[in-house]
């Protein structure tokens, strides 16, 4: 007998529903899976077999043909456990009087017929709300990331192949999720670090807060021991929180990269990504066989911070190029091309020379020019061009080191950057995708970046003085427009354009 069930398999961050097919005939009792499926999708027989028998019901000793369709698409992973069971029960008419079929189905079978928890969920779920399902049947473990998906979807967590063959049979009612669940609420928005634990650098500190205000990437350069670091840690404490588009989009990456690992987990915070500087091109940007999210698509809607810039590979920078123009990586492999979201704000910290003393009145840097050209060298010029604020970050004098005075808080820059954040969002109604203002295009630009004729003659002197290229421009106009939202105003004046001027410069610092 022949009986038809709906499962969902993920290609890049995005669900593909699957039709599981089992086909139950007479003949030597061989239990075979096609479809492309890969190792793990093929050791389901014995998973399904050993689950079957140990909740109670019988396993057919006949041929079993599992079909995975469409055939064209490698399947990967253990969530076909749980639908090919149930295809195999209503096969042999042991699951009768059910429609399997109303519900996409997911979920990995332990020997004792328990269902286990699978990566990709959460784009797998919404998958079925947009194809029109009835609802889903997924593992209990899942629940908390399904939950941010359960409009016009009824979702059914089981914890074993029982519940899932009781419930289908109408003979257990099994609640589904709703939005008054506590899903999106386990995560306490409480740091263990705060910008009043830092000293000095108040320009730095201006810095960061345009940087979060807009969205804008920035440089720290300065000599060991001047707080690059520790403010970097710290800039997760200012930026605002995200919105339910922005959760589902980073959370759908997290489910895909098998990031979700606890019970009850959702990414409502802003990632912070930190990788060391030996990672290879592909861990940062992305890839393998079947390409996988890297720490740039990790980083998405949050921060992905360098730290040591000079020290990675410049092969490895360079695959930056796209992202940070884009907001999205795509990798291309010979069966298939995947693009990845990639909207981050990008936080480098550097130190000027090889030694890291250039420029330190208190230390004699021992390094020679052909030293330290070669240093900077690591770092190409188009990279560059793509941070928006570069600012030094010099050592502190033992005086503010010894202050006794506290900074400001986090939660007072908090405040402003939050206010500055919301005139952007009025700005950007109509444009879906775009949340700050590092994200606008050239139309929006143009559109939203109007300059008075003292700004237009300050930023053209300018641009023919420091020799900006056209990104560069673009960056001051975007940095401007941020500088006048911290203020609250609806004109962009000279002095948010000479501020951002200063801030859009290539550091130099002398030998």
């Amino acid at each position: 007998m022949l009986s038809k069930t709906i499962s969902c398999s993920v290609v890049g961050i995005n669900g593909w529903l699957i039709q599981v097919e089992v086909d139950v005939a007479k003949g030597l009792p061989i239990f075979s899976t096609v479809g492309l499926p890969d190792g793990a999708v093929r050791e389901s027989k014995d998973r399904v077999k050993a689950a079957i028998k140990n909740c109670g019901y019988e396993f057919p000793a006949k041929r079993i043909t599992v079909n995975l369709a469409p055939a064209d698409i490698r399947k990967e992973g253990t969530g076909f456990d749980l639908p090919i069971a149930l295809g195999i029960l209503e096969a042999t008419e042991t699951l009768k009087n059910c429609t399997p079929g109303e519900y996409c189905i997911v979920g990995e079978l332990s020997l004792d017929g328990g269902v286990h928890r699978v990566s990709g969920v959460l784009p797998m779920v919404l998958t079925a709300r947009e194809k029109g399902l009835k609802g889903v049947i997924i593992p209990r473990e899942n629940m908390v990331e399904a939950m941010l998906a359960t409009e016009d979807l009824s979702i059914i967590p089981v914890s074993s192949l029982q519940d899932a063959v009781e419930f289908l049979a109408g003979r257990k009612d099994i609640a589904p999720l709703s939005k008054n669940d506590e899903a999106e609420h386990h995560v306490i928005y409480d740091y263990d670090v705060d910008f009043s634990e830092v000293k000095g650098q108040a320009h730095v500190r201006r810095g960061l807060e345009i940087a979060a205000s807009g969205g804008h990437n920035i440089l720290l350069s300065g000599p060991p021991g001047g707080g690059k670091t520790m403010l970097a840690r710290r800039f997760t404490t200012i930026l605002p929180v995200m919105s339910r588009e922005e959760i589902l989009e980073t959370t759908k990456v997290y489910s895909v990269s098998k990031k979700l690992m606890q019970t009850n987990e959702t990414l409502a915070t802003r990632p912070f990504r930190a990788p060391h500087h030996t990672i290879s091109d592909a861990g940062l940007i992305g890839g393998g066989n079947i390409p996988q999210p890297g720490e740039v698509s990790l980083a998405h809607n949050g921060i992905l911070f360098l730290d040591e810039l000079p020290e990675f590979k410049r092969s490895v920078l360079e695959v930056l190029r796209q992202p940070l123009e884009d907001g999205e990586v795509t990798i291309a492999r010979a069966n298939m091309t995947l693009t990845f979201p990639a909207k981050f704000t990008l936080i480098a910290a550097m130190n000027p020379c090889p030694c890291g003393f250039l420029g330190d009145v208190r230390n004699k840097c021992r390094c020679t020019d052909t030293d330290i050209q070669k240093y900077r060298a690591k770092i190409s010029g188009p990279l560059l061009d793509r941070i928006d604020l570069h600012v030094e970050v010099p050592a502190l004098d033992y005086k503010e080191m010894s202050s006794e005075a506290v900074g400001e808080s986090s939660a007072d820059i908090k405040a402003r950057v939050d206010r500055a954040r919301q005139i952007q969002q009025q700005r950007f109604t109509e444009n879906q995708g775009v949340y700050c203002n590092s994200q606008m295009n050239n139309r929006l630009i143009e559109k939203f970046c109007q300059l008075g004729e003292s700004s237009k003659r300050l930023l053209e002197k300018s641009v023919e003085r420091l020799g900006l290229s056209a990104r560069s421009y673009h960056r001051v106009l975007k940095l401007s427009r941020t500088i006048a939202d911290l203020e609250s105003s609806k004109n962009i004046e000279s002095r948010h354009v000479a501020e951002a001027v200063q801030l859009c410069r290539s550091i130099q610092v002398t030998h």
